[in-house]
C-alpha cells in the first residue's frame, strides 16, 4: 500500500537522523487504530461528494452525446442518475410519498442535515415513483464549487431568490426549500432545533403562488452525518463566527454512521388566502415538532 510505503520511507529518514525508532514505532502502533478511525470518519462523507462528481461527469458526457437526439436534453440523464441514487438508498425509507401530487405545484420544506443525502434520495424517489422532477434552490456558494456546473444545470438548480421560487411554482413545478440552509446544516445539533431565524420568505412565496406546503423531516439524519463544532458556548462557536463573517462552509463533517434513516413527508398544508406569512411559517414549524 502507498500509505505503508510512505511510513517506511519516513522511518528510514528518521533512522538516518538518529531518532529512537523503537519508541517511534511504539507510538505509531499505539495511535494507528485511532488515526484509522478518524480518517475513516472524515473520508466517508467524501464518498457522497465523489458520487456527485461522477454524476456531474456523466451529465457532461451525456450532454455532448445526446444534444441533438432528444427534445429534453436532460431527461435520460436524470432518469439514469435517479436509478443510480435509488439503488444506493436501499436501506433508506420514506413514508408519505403519496402526499406528493402527480401534477400541480407544491412546495416541500425540509430540515437541512449536515449532508442532505436524504434529499438526494427523495429527489430520485419522486422522479421514479411520482414522475415529477423536483426543482431546488441553493446557496450562492454551491455555484462556485468546481466541477459541479453540469450537474447543477441538469438538475435545474437555481439561486435562492423569492422571485425564482415563485416563478417555478407558478410554472407548476415541485419546489424544495430548506429555510435553515447552510447555517442549519453546519450548526444544528442532535436536538434538531430549527435554525430559521427570521427566514419566513418561503411562507410568503407559498401564499403568493397559492400552493400547498409539504413538510419533510428525516429521522436520524444528524446521527448519520455530523458537523464538527469548536468552542461552543451560549449557542455560539468559533466556526459559526467564521461562517457569519465569510459565508464559507468551513466546518468539517464526519460519518457516515450506520443508523436507520426514515424520511417523513407530512400531510399537505393547504393554501389559505386569509393566513399571514408569519402564521403560516409558525404552522409549518409546529408540524416539524410533531415529527
Amino acid at each position: 500500500m502507498v500509505f505503508n510505503q510512505a511510513i517506511s520511507y519516513l522511518l528510514s529518514l528518521l533512522e538516518r537522523s538518529n531518532f529512537d525508532l523503537i519508541y517511534l514505532s511504539w507510538l505509531w502502533n499505539l495511535f494507528k487504530p485511532l488515526c484509522m478511525v478518524l480518517c475513516t470518519l472524515f473520508l466517508l462523507p467524501a464518498i457522497i461528494l465523489i458520487f456527485m462528481y461522477c454524476s456531474s461527469l456523466f451529465c457532461l458526457i451525456y450532454k455532448h452525446w445526446n444534444r441533438l437526439k432528444v427534445e429534453d436534453l436532460w431527461y435520460g440523464a436524470i432518469k439514469t442518475l435517479a436509478v443510480f441514487w435509488e439503488l444506493q438508498s436501499t436501506i433508506w425509507h420514506v413514508e408519505g410519498l403519496e402526499n406528493i401530487p402527480t401534477q400541480g405545484p407544491v412546495l416541500i420544506i425540509f430540515y437541512h442535515g449536515a449532508l442532505p443525502i436524504d434529499f438526494y434520495y427523495l429527489f430520485a424517489k419522486i422522479w421514479l415513483y411520482r414522475n415529477r422532477r423536483v426543482r431546488v434552490v441553493a446557496d450562492k456558494f454551491v455555484f462556485k464549487i468546481p466541477g459541479l456546473a453540469t450537474l447543477l444545470e441538469a438538475l435545474e438548480i437555481q439561486p435562492s431568490t423569492s422571485a425564482m421560487c415563485r416563478l417555478m411554482l407558478e410554472e407548476g413545478h415541485v419546489l424544495a426549500i430548506a429555510p435553515g440552509g447552510v447555517r442549519e446544516a453546519l450548526f444544528g445539533d442532535q436536538n434538531y432545533q430549527l435554525i430559521w431565524k427570521e427566514r419566513k420568505g418561503f411562507a410568503k412565496v407559498a401564499i403568493d403562488a397559492k400552493v400547498p406546503i409539504i413538510p419533510m423531516f428525516t429521522k436520524n439524519c444528524r446521527e448519520a452525518v455530523r458537523a464538527m463544532t469548536l468552542g461552543r458556548r451560549n449557542e455560539i462557536c468559533l466556526l459559526s463566527y467564521i461562517y457569519e463573517k465569510t459565508r464559507l462552509p468551513l466546518v468539517p463533517i464526519y460519518g457516515i454512521f450506520p443508523v436507520k434513516l426514515i424520511t417523513y413527508l407530512g400531510e399537505p398544508i393547504p393554501y389559505d388566502p386569509n393566513i399571514t406569512p408569519e402564521a403560516l411559517a409558525d404552522r409549518v414549524n409546529i408540524v416539524f415538532f410533531c415529527f
